[in-house]
């Protein structure tokens, strides 16, 4: 594997085993900024920003032992792995947060092949952006070949003059009404510059993960042709990627086919090109040498296909709706936090609320929709906000059915779904993956500022 730190594979356990992989998430140190005299203070999972990267094969058994050496209690939550209801780590929902000191056994096997992640589900908002995440590849039975397997973890962080993660503006309730927490350094693999050496001839597989708190990214890879392989863990029909260039939003992860096509001694750049700059997060530089390859990149291997339940019961589904209000200029009079009437002056002040689903500020009592297990769910999410928002919903896949108006053909399936302002998506899922789970915006301080509920799938 290049591209990243590697960790050893996690290894299959048999049920009469006791040991797991031991995950400790602690103060660290990293370099996010090349300038910086000193490396930032982090807080991070075995001392690597990004975490350790975990590896399994479809269908092993993975068991994760939580070591909490930070100051707040925290938890673990597999993005995107469509896991039992009670190892998602979810506090409050799916488990209690496991208090500073003590530990957390996860067990769980692992479905789907694809690319996921980690992360804190407890003042997520504060202990990912100090660094506490990392990613999980699920290898397919018969993986594509390739020469090379790289992982890119893209991120930005809020970072004060002398290089230090800026912890005064944690809370600040203009990220949590506005955008989100926007860092001012961005880095690929925990690097201010990650560059990738490779060779002509060679094909890469790419897995391309935003794990920002808030921002979504615009990627651009120049000078090469992309094929699309997977979204968010899960198999699409190849396809080229026009321009090269993708956007993710917060959560979202895709698989990329990438022919290094250039000659010998070349070099290109991956950038970031929000509002049409150009940021270079690093390059491929090639080796002086080739390889030769037989197979193009418009004959590409199709990954295998995942067991997601994919056969929509659209006559007979549950349909609910999930109308999103709030935030800076959103307008919203009030909504009802902890069970009672409240105006926007009063949850801003008061309970540090900015956002609603369905006139609710915060997790509600009764969840948004109950399904019988293998059940079809659509939810019509409507954003009547003046900002994005990237809806995750947990341990379920969903694909869209429409958007603004408009029938969507493709058939993606995806955790995170992208919402821009006044914009409405219906998505469809089938529920089949029994327990209580969240669903919520992305950007984590929407998220904490009233943007969340939960649904449940009962058997």
């Amino acid at each position: 594997m290049a591209g990243m730190a590697v960790a050893a594979p996690l290894r299959t356990y048999g049920a009469a085993e006791d040991r797991a992989r031991i995950l400790r998430a602690a103060p660290a140190e990293a370099s996010l900024r090349s300038s910086a005299a000193v490396p930032a203070r982090v807080w991070a999972y075995d001392a690597q920003v990004p975490g350790p990267l975990l590896r399994v094969r479809q269908g092993e058994a993975v068991r994760v032992r939580l070591e909490n050496g930070i100051e707040q209690p925290t938890t673990v939550h597999w993005h995107g792995i469509r896991i039992d209801n009670r190892m998602d780590g979810v506090a409050g929902l799916t488990q209690d947060a496991v208090p500073p000191g003590e530990t957390f056994d996860y067990a769980f096997t692992v479905p789907d092949a694809g690319t996921f992640w980690y992360h804190p589900h407890n003042r997520s908002w504060e202990q990912v952006a100090r660094g506490l995440q990392g990613v999980l590849i699920v290898d397919e039975p018969e993986p594509p070949t390739v020469d090379q397997d790289i992982v890119l973890v893209v991120d930005d962080w809020r970072l004060t003059d002398d290089g230090q993660i800026d912890e005064a503006s944690f809370g600040h309730l203009h990220d949590w009404s506005h955008a989100g927490r926007l860092g001012n350094e961005l880095t690929v693999n925990g690097r201010p510059r990650f560059d990738v050496p490779v060779r002509a001839g060679e094909r890469l597989r790419v897995r391309l993960v935003n794990t920002a708190n808030a921002r979504i990214m615009n990627l651009r890879f120049e000078a090469h042709t992309l094929m699309l392989i997977a979204v968010d863990g899960q198999p699409v029909q190849p396809r080229p990627v026009p321009d090269g260039e993708l956007r993710l939003g917060p959560g979202q992860r895709v698989d990329l086919m990438i022919d290094m096509s250039l000659d010998p001694g070349s070099r290109a750049a991956f950038t970031e090109v929000t509002g049409g700059g150009r940021l270079v997060a690093g390059e491929f530089v090639y080796a002086t040498d080739s390889v030769a390859r037989d197979n193009p990149l418009d004959a590409p291997v199709r990954l295998t296909t995942n067991p997601l339940p994919t056969r929509l019961e659209l006559d007979g589904a549950t349909r609910v709706d999930l109308l999103m209000e709030g935030g800076a200029m959103g307008g919203m009079a009030g909504a009802i936090h902890d069970g009672k009437e409240m105006t926007i002056r009063q949850l801003v002040r008061e309970k540090r609320m900015a956002w609603a689903f369905n006139g609710v500020a915060g997790m509600s009592e009764a969840p948004l929709v109950t399904a019988k297990r293998g059940q079809t769910v659509v939810i019509h999410m409507r954003n009547q906000t003046a900002w994005p928002h990237a809806m995750h919903l947990h341990g379920h896949h969903a694909r869209e059915l429409m958007r603004s108006g408009a029938p969507v053909t493709d058939e993606t399936w995806r955790d995170t779904v992208m919402l821009e302002r006044e914009e409405d998506v219906a998505v469809a899922f089938v529920a089949d993956n029994p327990g209580r789970w969240m669903l919520h915006c992305h950007m984590l301080e929407h998220q904490v500022a009233g943007m969340t509920t939960w649904f449940e799938v009962v058997s």
